[in-house]
């Protein structure tokens, strides 16, 4: 098969995986009410896919995921938000992965998903304080970093299972 056909192929895998985590994800309850915290599992997807095929495939990875989740949900401001975080997570995840990544992968690897959770709340957080013109929204942020270090720590541990296993399979 053609690499280019091969690659194509992957990259609309591992679209539609990533939806489908997402849409499975809005089914689990979180055992504490707070608006816009989630588990995050759909980052497992884009993180390998920049660990594997690099910058532009995540980015469109994490780009379509979150239009088409909008198109089976339906637009509002939460589209917004969560179109603003994948995009700004998805580069600086690539910026950490690719310029400070470390020699023991599975500690770059968590950190670069923690980076990658981080900044995705900061990157909601942003586009709600210029939706809603307030400047108070900040003070919800280190509650949103405290979920989204614990939360980026299992992402990226399940980031570092799935490409270790990606990286056994001849020709991935």
């Amino acid at each position: 098969m053609n690499k280019d056909i091969r690659d194509m192929v992957f990259t609309g895998i591992l679209i539609a995986m990533a939806l489908a985590v997402s849409l499975v994800e809005r089914m689990i309850p979180i055992p504490f009410v707070m608006p816009g915290a989630k588990l995050g599992l759909s980052n497992i997807i884009i993180l390998v896919t920049l660990m594997v095929y690099g910058f532009e495939r995540g980015l469109i990875v994490a780009s379509l995921k979150s239009v088409l989740l909008m198109i089976i949900i339906g637009f509002g401001p939460s589209f917004i938000y969560s179109f603003t975080g994948a995009i700004f997570s998805t580069v600086m995840m690539w910026i950490a992965y690719r310029y400070f990544n470390q020699k023991i992968m599975i500690f770059s690897i968590i950190g670069v998903s923690i980076i990658g959770a981080v900044s995705h709340n900061f990157a909601q957080i942003t586009a709600a304080a210029y939706i809603l013109k307030s400047l108070m929204i900040y003070t919800y942020f280190p509650f949103l970093t405290i979920i989204g270090i614990i939360t980026g720590y299992f992402v990226g541990l399940g980031s570092y299972n799935v490409a270790s296993h990606l990286k056994k399979i001849e020709n991935f």
